[in-house]
């Protein structure tokens, strides 16, 4: 495992891909961003059902957050604001609403801007499912 945390998404997801370069241009994460269909997933600790059902951080150590939890990381590891909004969603007040808000977010993705019916399929039903990816058939 590398120095600097890894946020993994769902690369096949349009709504996770725009929200992710969304991150990268104006949030600015101290992390590596990598898509899960393209990332070594046993290196990383994490399990391809695990990733397809939520955004995650795994930090330096192997520590895995998930869900709203990764996007708290997410925004603490940014500078300025973004710190202070990811603090607020580390809370334990604040946590459980977060995961529930992410749950209702994650599950109908296909539904938001971006994204697409592709989104709603479990990833081995996907179009070009298995075609290049290297976690295919896992």
């Amino acid at each position: 495992m590398g120095m600097r945390p890894v946020l993994v998404y769902d690369g096949d997801c349009g709504f996770c891909t725009t929200s992710m370069r969304a991150a990268e241009r104006y949030v600015r994460p101290r992390c590596d961003v990598v898509a899960w269909q393209f990332a070594d997933l046993g290196a990383l600790g994490v399990t391809q059902e695990r990733a397809e059902h939520e955004l995650l951080w795994i930090a330096p150590g192997g520590t895995v957050y998930g869900g709203a939890q990764a996007v708290a990381r997410l925004l603490l590891s940014a500078r300025g604001g973004w710190a202070v909004a990811g603090a607020v969603l580390a809370l334990p007040g604040v946590r459980r609403a977060a995961h529930g808000l992410y749950r209702l977010v994650a599950d109908n993705r296909h539904r938001l801007p971006g994204g697409t019916a592709a989104c709603s399929l479990p990833a081995d039903r996907r179009p070009g499912a298995g075609a290049g990816a290297p976690n295919a058939g896992r």
